[in-house]
């Protein structure tokens, strides 16, 4: 029994450590599914957004769920720590249990409170090992929960950084595209105000932040499961709205280049398609259309009215229809596993910005 122990309780050691340097320290996607992280993980978010779902859209159901993501965080950290302390405890009785303690035979729950002790450097003193096996495993023990709590106290600013850093670009979308942030409404602002011409240097912001999403959720996936700021906002309705409006422009626009919002487009679908299989997630088609076509003839209608012309003809729906094949079935499958409404494509009319609202006094629409 003691020999299976031992084997066990290193072999949980071991997974645990792995899975702590694959989650913080290793800067890059892990494609093994059997991490104990997403065991762990999986589970929780599975029984949470069940219970989510009973409660209807909004900012209620908002709320509660903006708690998940720092929930997870202290969840994870719990599970390595428990797993650590058991793993050294059997340890320690696998090798026989040769600590001095009050009782007069050690027990496996005493192997365990020694190892609570000596993971977190409580010192005691009450329990301590008698064999050179022993003390190797304690000091061993102790060096791996000094350096566990200085991995979290790492940890934690970093994942704050990153979630902080995305969310400066989702708020600045607010009066670009309006709350929630529409294509239409994006590109409807920019040809009213004939500021077309900070089209590129706008999209090239939003490459780089798609890169940066990319860079930062791969290495911690539980950032996926961070809220916004404001409920009607979220970094896949973001990421859906650029990847809606270059979707547009490289479909024809005219007098508008497609070249940049090629590139912005291309690193954007590379973002969502990759978050999407770091989550297990399968391609879903919207169900019913995003986009229906009595709703492309108002798109064109709307835009029309905004000094920018679309493309004529067949041409241009076919090929908007290509580009939105791409992405839509990735982002729409996110959309359900995360619940985070996407956009539409036309916003509802009398809809206010986040900034022009406010519980004193409503703000006179900006035009």
């Amino acid at each position: 029994m003691k020999p299976l122990a031992l084997l066990f309780a290193l072999l949980l050691i071991a997974g645990i450590l792995w899975d702590a340097f694959e989650t913080v320290v290793l800067p890059r996607r892990v494609s093994r599914r059997f991490r104990i992280a997403i065991l762990a993980l999986a589970p929780a978010w599975r029984t949470y957004s069940a219970l989510m779902r009973r409660i209807p859209p909004g900012g209620k159901r908002e709320g509660y769920l903006s708690y998940y993501g720092p929930l997870t965080t202290i969840l994870l950290l719990t599970v390595w720590a428990i797993g650590l302390i058991f793993g050294f405890g059997l340890l320690q009785w696998g090798l026989g249990s040769h600590i001095s303690s009050p009782d007069r035979v050690p027990t496996l729950a005493t192997d365990l409170y020694m190892s609570g002790t000596t993971f977190f450097t409580l010192g005691l003193g009450d329990v301590v090992p008698r064999t050179s096996g022993a003390r190797l495993v304690t000091i061993a023990e102790a060096g791996i929960g000094v350096g566990f709590l200085a991995l979290i106290i790492s940890y934690l600013p970093v994942l704050y950084q990153a979630f902080s850093h995305r969310e400066v670009r989702i708020t600045l979308l607010d009066a670009w595209a309006g709350s929630p942030p529409t294509a239409v409404e994006f590109l409807k602002r920019l040809g009213e105000y004939d500021h077309v011409s900070a089209l590129d240097p706008f999209l090239e912001k939003w490459e780089e932040w798609a890169a940066d999403l990319l860079d930062s959720h791969i290495a911690y996936p539980n950032l996926c499961f961070y809220r916004s700021e404001h409920d009607n906002q979220s970094w896949l309705a973001a990421l859906t709205t650029i990847l809606d409006a270059c979707a547009i422009i490289m479909a024809g626009v005219d007098g508008v280049r497609s070249r940049t919002a090629g590139l912005t487009f291309a690193m954007a679908r590379h973002a969502v398609v990759d978050l999407s299989q770091i989550l297990n997630r399968s391609p879903l088609v919207p169900e019913p259309d995003r986009l229906p076509p009595e709703d492309l003839a108002r798109l064109r209608q709307i835009l029309a009215q905004a000094h920018l012309a679309l493309h004529p003809g067949r041409a241009f729906e076919e090929r908007l229809a290509e580009l939105r094949e791409l992405y839509e079935p990735y982002v729409n499958g996110l959309s359900g596993f995360l619940l985070m409404p996407l956009p539409a494509w036309i916003p509802p009319p009398g809809l206010r910005d986040n900034w022009q609202r406010s519980k004193w006094k409503t703000i006179a629409h900006f035009h």
